[in-house]
């Protein structure tokens, strides 16, 4: 792929996550697998620690959501207080937790058990932050002419944070000069990029967004926002009439800044 000259005006870059810093396939071999494998473990550990009994209380509303709306789920639910069989109740809690993954539920209460589950992981060395070996020394070369660069991920603020400061590359936090997630909308609205520039203190277009997502690519372009699509391994294959449509790299250090030394 040629070299993507990005436009004299861009005073920020905004990076998606899955597919863009970070191989695809880390979310779904290494972060989805390491809680299916280590929850027993970790809520038995902190089963009476006071956070864990906030997670618990939360999945327990979630299940009786799902039950006045009529949605399936575990026949069984989840009560710290009721049961004396402490095995018991854990394993009602892996039940529901499990089933919602296979689900592919985004519930609160799903997100905020799994947050805390690789928050430890991370802590503890046993996971590391994915980057593609391209992002860091490009993020070094941007901030050198002046850019700033922010993160936009369906992944909460506090997973991203995670990622970043626990990666192969060390704690690379310093990098980034903020984080957005979902809480200002969603990647696919037009709106979320207007609501990011304002939140940065520039116009649309002195944005640069790069993502593999062309969904998320036309609602930036509709908010005013440059756009450059990434093609890495594993990634959702592009139309022919989007590869026309697009600026597209297979590396970070294909883009060049123009009218920047």
């Amino acid at each position: 792929m040629a070299t993507v000259s990005i436009p004299a005006c861009t005073s920020a870059l905004l990076l998606d996550i899955e597919g863009t810093t970070t191989p695809i396939t880390f979310v779904k071999d290494i972060l989805f697998p390491y809680i299916r494998e280590h929850l027993e473990e970790y809520l038995s550990t902190h089963w009476e620690e006071d956070e864990c009994k906030q997670d618990v209380h939360l999945l327990k509303k979630q299940i009786e959501e799902d039950m006045r709306q009529n949605r399936s789920c575990p026949v069984h639910t989840v009560d710290q207080t009721v049961h004396t069989d402490e095995e018991k109740a854990i394993r009602e809690v892996m039940d529901n937790v499990l089933w919602q993954m296979a689900a592919d539920r985004k519930s609160t209460a799903l997100k905020q058990l799994q947050g805390h589950m690789w928050r430890a992981a991370y802590s503890s060395g046993r996971i590391k932050g994915e980057v593609y070996q391209d992002v860091i020394p490009s993020i070094k070369r941007w901030r050198g002419q002046g850019l700033k660069v922010y993160i936009y991920s369906s992944g909460s603020v506090e997973a991203q944070k995670l990622l970043f400061g626990y990666s192969v590359e060390g704690d690379v936090l310093d990098l980034f000069d903020g984080h957005f997630d979902t809480s200002i909308g969603a990647k696919v609205e037009c709106k979320s990029y207007e609501r990011i520039a304002e939140r940065i203190g520039c116009q649309p277009e002195e944005i640069t967004f790069l993502t593999d997502v062309t969904r998320e690519a036309k609602a930036a372009e509709e908010a005013g926002v440059n756009v450059v699509v990434v093609v890495r391994p594993g990634n959702m294959e592009l139309t022919d009439d989007e590869r026309a449509h697009y600026d597209l790299v297979a590396s970070f250090s294909q883009l060049e800044l123009t009218g920047r030394a």
